[in-house]
């Protein structure tokens, strides 16, 4: 009986384990804090706000006049000499195998700085002629103000923390948006080819 009592014990708290296990894993679905991101992104697609941004050219635009095409957004800082140098060259990648796309309105590339106080228009300019831009479909912008960078990098799930030299330590990814507005899906940072065969999958010529 004590046996039976110690492995009754046992199981029962192997069950509990597991219960709190899949409540904090999304059903054990998610394993990191990132994946259970990404699983809510794509279950829930949540809108994006229609917020002003200062593109490269010193224009103003906001995500209502981007509506009707395919997103993919990404948050760079221009001064950064790693990840977001790569993201440049993921972006004119993007923006060379999504010609056709965007030449047709379907589709347009987004980088937005999260440094808005030194990425000016002149700055961002810079960012996306050292990348190679081809001049057509790939928006560089910053946000107008503070608080419009706070509620992009919520709804985004932006994370950029100063690291004391001047620069950020700060999570990369794709973001896709689609037309109506909504994420819908974040892609590796790295993962030009996924990009591209996600919207390819979703629009047609």
């Amino acid at each position: 009986m004590a046996v039976l009592r110690t492995l009754l014990a046992s199981l029962a708290v192997l069950t509990a384990g597991a219960s709190v296990l899949a409540g904090v894993t999304d059903g054990l679905r998610a394993f990191t804090s990132e994946t259970a991101r990404r699983i809510d992104v794509r279950e829930h697609r949540p809108a994006v706000p229609t917020l002003a941004l200062q593109t490269a050219n010193g224009g103003r635009i906001d995500f209502r006049e981007l509506r009707g095409r395919w997103l993919l957004v990404d948050f760079i800082y221009t001064n950064c000499a790693t990840t977001c140098s790569a993201q440049g060259g993921e972006f004119a990648r993007l923006q060379r195998a999504l010609a056709a796309p965007i030449a047709a309105g379907q589709v347009a590339l987004l980088s937005i700085s999260f440094d808005p106080d030194r990425d000016d228009p002149t700055a961002l300019a810079a960012y996306q002629r050292i990348h190679r831009d081809q001049g057509a479909g790939w928006i560089a912008a910053r946000p107008t103000d503070r608080a419009a960078l706070a509620a992009l990098a919520r709804a985004f799930g932006v994370v950029a923390v100063p690291d004391g030299a001047g620069g950020f330590v700060h999570n990369a990814a794709i973001s896709v948006v689609d037309p109506e507005g909504r994420l819908v899906a974040i892609l590796d940072w790295d993962d030009a080819a996924g990009a591209v065969q996600f919207v390819t999958q979703q629009t047609t010529l």
